[in-house]
C-alpha cells in the first residue's frame, strides 16, 4: 500500500493515497476493484470531475466503505435517520451483524449526533463504542455491524 498524497478531484484538498473518499467534501478519490454485477454500474465515458458535485447529495451524508454496497451514500436530512436491518430503516443494512433498529442519526441546525438504540453488536464511531449519543464530525467512521461508513458534514 502507497503513502502518498494526492489532490481530491472536487475540491482539491490533499489526502492520503489510501483513503477512497475525500475527508473535505466526500468525493469519491479511488474506484476499488471492478463493477460488482448486482451494483450500480458506471456510466460510458464518465463524467467530467467538475459536474461528479452534482451527483453527491448536498449537506451531511454516510456513504458506505466496506460491508455492503461500497459507495454507497444516504443524505441525512433534519430530524432523526433509522439506521438498521428492518426493512423500514430510513438507512437499511441488511445483514445479522446489524439490529433491527440498531442506531438512529439525529440532526438538528449544524448538529448531528449518533445514538446506539440498545443493539447487540454495538455502535463505533472511530473504533469506540459508543454508550449513548456522540456528536459526529467530518470524516468520522462508523462501524454498524460489518458495515463500515464515513460520515461528511458536506
Amino acid at each position: 500500500m502507497s503513502s502518498g498524497l494526492i489532490a481530491c478531484p472536487t475540491c482539491g484538498a490533499r489526502q492520503s493515497d489510501a483513503h477512497r473518499f475525500c475527508s473535505e467534501c466526500g468525493a469519491l478519490l479511488r474506484a476499488e476493484g471492478g463493477p460488482d454485477a448486482t451494483g450500480p454500474m458506471p456510466l460510458p465515458g464518465g463524467f467530467p470531475a467538475s459536474e461528479w458535485r452534482t451527483a453527491v447529495p448536498q449537506g451531511p451524508t454516510l456513504a458506505v466503505l466496506s460491508g455492503g454496497p461500497s459507495g454507497t451514500v444516504f443524505a441525512i436530512p433534519e430530524g432523526e435517520v433509522s439506521i438498521g436491518r428492518s426493512p423500514s430503516s430510513d438507512v437499511f443494512l441488511d445483514d445479522v451483524t446489524v439490529s433491527r433498529e440498531h442506531a438512529r442519526v439525529e440532526r438538528r441546525g449544524g448538529r448531528v449526533v449518533l445514538k446506539d438504540l440498545g443493539s447487540l453488536n454495538g455502535t463505533y464511531v472511530n473504533r469506540r463504542r459508543i454508550d449513548g449519543g456522540e456528536l459526529l464530525e467530518n470524516g468520522d467512521e462508523l462501524h454498524i455491524g460489518k458495515f463500515r461508513l464515513t460520515y461528511f458534514s458536506g
